[in-house]
Formats: structure tokens, C-alpha cells, sequence
């Protein structure tokens, strides 16, 4: 059993201090009195909470605030002030300084593969016995619970659901000649030679260039199409994965390499700017006609009043994206922020919040009832592409979220930059990634 490790005292301000203990001793006689605590702090004050996020595109980040200043008129006894910090990987030199500087957030909006980074600091606060008393629990989708659950506990909650599809220019295809949408790697090759145009500077595709977890992300979905896995399932249970359970160097893999390789040897692909795959500034001028990316860009689709679509990744073995989506984790801080923070997590999974936060970014709710929410339905007959998300979504597959996937996403990332910059074959990229794997995780 995983012993619990020592930390630090957290270093407060004077009167948060003097605030802190007579909390304490509040609880304290609450305890004794047999009672239980209704409110998370004493009548007259109120709890800061901060949320670190990297909600992006910015019309997202408007959404949430405008649902966080709901909660905080809702709440006057607790205060979340929003903070965005970055892309994930920008986020995470910062979350991981800030946990060893004993200065976390109390709250973050994250992928759920750094919950078992944050499990082995001691950083995080189990959820499952607040989460069994909440109305809520059982109105969460419970294709959800794989990213929450580790090692026999809930370590996060869901705050937003996606997975990757490929947003197209139909007026670029219908100007193309292209009537039907590819459904192969094959026909989807074929598909974008025929929207490359040279001489105007337009290409059928952009793929995303980096060796970081958005490259990493949409490109595992290709991995999976193509027969590959990363892990075998005894492996996600375990603390540190063993090398004979971790194969990155895999048939689906080296398949998926090639592919993308091919679509730039053909000049049928672009590389987007380092590390900003997720940018669509090629997409809405018309520059390249297909992009890898989720429904949460919807919002920031509609309001350009570009037309667009969606289609499902064209298979190669098997139909597969990727599921994607941030959780909200709870930081260990002082009884009254968590229980405040367990409060705002309750509103983050109900139906009120989940509906609007849906109809506002696209995400896909993860609430059960605001899926059926006539709001909702309405948004989703109005825009076809969310009906693509959804039916793909039963061929998506998470990435792993014990320790040692962050290793495994740096040394995949490694492997494809290399491969998309002409400095490696597909194989050899992979068999240098895993080799240093091995040695890492040994």
C-alpha cells in the first residue's frame, strides 16, 4: 500500500492564518457536537478559491468566465477567480513547480494523464467519498469514470468531453470536384493531392508540427486505425509501466508515421508552426482545406462564418480517434478550500452548467441530462458536425493516466517530429523513441 508522504506547511498570509485556525476550531466543534458541516466557512467570511485552466480557443475562455462569475453570485461565500495559464505544455512546468513550491492552485483544468503524476506527489485530493453523496454522480456518463478512477480511487472529475475529427472546407471540395468524403487512408490521400493547388499556395491538409502532447494526441488516433497499441492493460494499473508492457515501436504505429509522411512527400500536407497545430488561421483563409482538431473549436468556427464540416478519420485496420477532454482536479489546501472546491466541482457537473458550456464551446457534455436538455438538442440540429462527434465517439480510445505516460507522450512525440521533418524513417524514429523509453522506465 502507497504511504501517504510528508509536506510542507503551506505559508498564508496573518489573517488568513488567524481565518484558517478558527476554522479549524470550528470544525473541530462541529465534529464534537456529533453535527455535520452545512457550510464550508464561517458565517461573515469568504473562501478565495483559484482555478488554473488553459481553456482555449479565447471565445472559450469567455464562456467559462462568464459561468464561474455565475457560480460566485450564486456562492457569496466563495470567491474562484479563473486564472489561464498556458497550452497543456506550457501548463505543466508550472503545475509541477507550484506543487513542489508547496504553491498549487486549488483547482485544475487538465487532461486527465497527469493524474497519476499528481497521485505519486501526494498533491491531489481523492474524490470518491464526496462524490457519493452528490446528486450528480450518477448523471455522469460512465464511459467517463476510466479517466477518473486509478488505483482504487476518483481522483478528478469530468469538466468536458471530445475526441478528434477532421474539420473540412466543403467549398474547397466542391471546387475540387469532390463529392464523397474518404472513408480510407487511400481515399484520403487521393483526396488531398486533389485540394493541393500550387499555384495558389493551397494544400489539402495540415498536420501538426512538435514533439508535444497536441501532436501527440491527434496523431494517436492513426496509431490506433492502424492496428497499433501503446500499453498492454496490465501496465495501466502499474505505478512505473515495464518496458515489456510499453511498445511504441509497433506495426500501427510505424504504419501511421508513414502515413503522415507520405501526405507531405506528396506536397498534399503542410506543417503547421511549431507546437500551435491547434491553430486554425490556414483553415479559415482557405490555405489548407482539412485539419485535425475537436468540437470545442465549433464556437469559434461559427462566429467566423466560414463554412465548414466535419468528417470522421478515415481508417486503415479499424475506425479509432482520440478521447479527449480536461478533467477538474482538487488540490490538498485546508479543509474549508476543499470542501469549496468540492462545491464548485458539483456545479462544474451539472446539468445547467454542462449544457451551457456545451452549446458555448462545442465540448460534449458530460451530464447525462444535458445531453436530453432541449437547449442542447436545439444547438445540436442546428449544427451537424456535433452528431459526428458524438456517433465517432463510440470508437474512441483514451490515452493512458498512470505515472508513466507522460514519458511515453514525450518519446512519441520525439519520434513523430523527427520522422515529419525527413530526419528519420518511421521505424527508426520509433526504435531510437524506444529505446530510450526502456531505459527510462527501467
Amino acid at each position: 500500500m502507497r504511504m501517504p508522504r510528508s509536506r510542507p506547511l503551506r505559508l498564508f498570509p496573518p489573517l488568513l492564518q488567524r481565518l484558517c485556525l478558527i476554522g479549524f476550531l470550528f470544525l473541530c466543534l462541529i465534529g464534537l457536537s456529533g453535527c455535520q458541516p452545512t457550510d464550508p466557512v464561517i458565517e461573515g467570511t469568504v473562501v478565495h478559491l483559484t482555478l488554473w485552466q488553459g481553456v482555449n480557443p479565447p471565445p472559450n475562455r469567455d464562456v467559462l468566465q462568464k459561468l464561474v462569475d455565475r457560480f460566485n453570485q450564486q456562492h457569496p461565500e466563495i470567491q474562484v477567480e479563473s486564472l489561464y495559464v498556458g497550452q497543456s505544455d506550457q501548463q505543466l512546468p508550472k503545475i509541477l513547480a507550484a506543487v513542489v513550491g508547496n504553491a498549487p492552485p486549488n483547482m485544475l483544468w487538465y487532461a486527465p494523464t497527469l493524474t497519476g503524476q499528481l497521485v505519486e506527489l501526494d498533491a491531489i485530493k481523492p474524490l470518491e467519498e464526496w462524490l457519493a453523496t452528490t446528486l450528480v454522480k450518477d448523471e455522469i456518463d460512465p464511459a467517463l469514470f476510466e479517466s477518473m478512477q486509478w488505483e482504487n480511487h476518483i481522483w478528478s472529475v469530468p469538466f468536458g468531453v471530445n475526441n478528434v475529427g477532421i474539420f473540412y472546407r466543403p467549398s474547397l471540395f466542391k471546387a475540387a470536384g469532390i463529392t464523397d468524403l474518404p472513408q480510407t487512408w487511400d481515399e484520403f490521400r487521393q483526396v488531398a493531392q486533389q485540394l493541393t493547388r500550387p499555384e495558389s499556395g493551397q494544400h489539402g491538409m495540415v498536420l501538426p508540427m512538435g514533439k508535444g502532447e497536441w501532436t501527440v494526441f491527434t496523431w494517436l488516433p492513426f496509431m490506433w486505425s492502424g492496428g497499433g497499441e501503446l500499453v498492454s492493460s496490465e501496465a495501466t494499473s502499474q505505478p512505473q509501466a515495464s518496458p515489456g508492457k510499453v511498445q511504441i515501436l509497433n506495426p500501427g504505429a510505424i504504419a501511421a508515421l508513414q502515413f503522415w509522411q507520405d501526405l507531405l512527400k506528396d506536397g498534399s500536407a503542410i506543417l503547421s508552426e511549431p507546437e500551435r497545430g491547434y491553430e486554425l488561421d490556414g483553415f479559415l483563409a482557405g490555405k489548407v482545406a482539412m485539419q485535425l482538431t475537436g468540437p470545442w473549436t465549433l464556437g469559434q468556427l461559427q462566429s467566423t462564418g466560414v463554412d465548414f464540416a466535419v468528417m470522421p478519420i478515415p481508417a486503415a485496420t479499424r475506425p479509432a480517434t482520440s478521447v479527449g477532454g480536461e478533467n477538474l482536479f482538487i488540490f490538498k489546501s485546508t479543509p474549508a478550500e476543499e470542501q469549496a472546491s468540492q462545491i464548485f466541482a458539483e456545479y462544474v457537473l451539472s446539468e445547467e452548467f454542462q449544457t451551457e458550456w456545451a452549446i458555448g464551446t462545442g465540448y460534449l457534455p458530460v451530464n447525462l441530462k444535458a445531453r436530453e436538455n432541449p437547449n442542447y438538442q436545439a444547438f445540436a440540429t442546428q449544427q451537424p458536425a456535433v452528431e459526428v462527434f458524438v456517433k465517432q465517439a463510440a470508437y474512441g480510445r483514451s490515452r493512458p493516466i498512470f505515472p508513466g505516460y507522460s514519458r511515453i507522450s514525450e518519446n512519441l512525440g520525439r519520434a513523430i517530429e523527427s520522422t515529419l521533418l525527413q530526419q528519420a524513417t518511421p521505424e527508426a524514429a520509433l526504435k531510437a523513441s524506444q529505446e530510450r523509453l526502456d531505459l527510462v522506465l527501467n
